[in-house]
């Protein structure tokens, strides 16, 4: 017997597309999840209004009304948890958080680039691929890790790679990026549901499907 749909609390601070991403692949069956709650860092989000031509539920936590991070992130997990999350997805969230305990290991970012290369404070969008393209890489792509109390810092789940081309705009490679982080998070999603993520200490194991899923 399949296991139950996750539960996914999504944070978005844009324009919504990994969010939508996400929506699209529940809705097509490929991913067994369900989105509990979507939470947007500041009013007038593209990401909150998919949230609601969804008919998801959806809040708004500004981080400008905050007086420190602790006070933001508290709001931020005290609502997951009411939403009832086992998982916390980051989809384009530029906040810092105070990772509580009771979801460190079930909070996982997506950042367009492979790190530890092109990742920290300030390394969001365009920045990332305009960076990528001024190093001269002949690769990128996305990464997929749990998070941690610093900027993209956190253990790797998924890496997946694209190519960089020759006359590559940051706009076009970041459409490259894009269509591997469309298949990367819902896989790092899927693995987190069939409980075959292990963190050993920076490495995440990523363990065998049982029988049952391997057929």
């Amino acid at each position: 017997m399949s296991p139950p749909p996750l539960k996914v609390a999504v944070l978005v601070s844009g324009s919504g597309t990994t969010l939508q991403n996400l929506m699209d692949q529940i809705a097509a069956g490929r991913l067994p999840a369900q989105i509990s709650i979507v939470i947007g860092s500041r009013p007038g989000l593209a990401g909150l209004e998919r949230a609601r031509k969804g008919g998801l539920k959806h809040a708004i936590v500004d981080r400008s009304v905050y007086a420190n991070c602790a006070e933001f992130s508290k709001r931020v997990f005290d609502l997951c948890a009411d939403a009832g999350a086992e998982l916390v997805c980051l989809a384009g969230w530029l906040c810092l958080l105070d990772m509580p305990a009771a979801f460190a290991g079930r909070t996982m970012n997506i950042h367009p680039a492979l790190l530890p290369g092109f990742g920290g404070q300030g390394m969001y969008g365009r920045k990332v691929h305009e960076a990528v393209l001024a190093h001269g890489c002949k690769v990128s792509g996305c990464t997929v890790h749990f998070v941690d109390a610093a900027y993209d810092s956190g253990p790797i789940i998924i890496q997946r790679t694209c190519p960089v081309l020759e006359d590559d705009t940051p706009e076009s490679l970041a459409r490259r990026v894009f269509e591997e982080e469309k298949i990367a998070y819902p896989e790092a999603i899927r693995l987190f549901q069939q409980q075959r993520l292990r963190i050993e200490g920076r490495h995440v194991r990523v363990l065998p499907a049982p029988p049952a899923l391997a057929r």
